[in-house]
């Protein structure tokens, strides 16, 4: 596609019209990063502190799903948490499923 862009750029032989090329091209890729700084990067940066957040969570911490389900952890296993929600009352979450408060 850049090639095609270059010959396109080069056959049309005026100088205005070759600077016209490049500034469409410059304008591409101001857009690109400004998509990538306004949408990818703050959402990289959300959801890594998620991820800090529940690889912090230790027993007996309070915490809530994204389904809305209020607990304490009980158990900590490789990739879910075991809450009690009531006396008695334990479910296991997956990890992915804590909500950060």
């Amino acid at each position: 596609m850049l090639y095609t862009i270059l010959l396109q750029a080069a056959s049309e032989g005026t100088s205005g019209a070759g600077a016209a090329g490049w500034m469409n091209m410059l304008m591409i890729v101001a857009l690109i990063a400004i998509f990538y700084f306004f949408m990818i990067a703050p959402q990289r940066k959300r959801e890594k502190k998620i991820n800090e957040f529940r690889n912090n969570i230790k027993k007996g911490d309070e915490v809530v799903t994204i389904g809305g389900i209020h607990g304490r952890i009980r158990e900590i296993k490789e990739d879910s948490f075991v809450l009690e929600i009531s006396d008695g009352v334990r479910i296991t979450v997956d990890k992915n499923a804590i909500a950060m408060s």
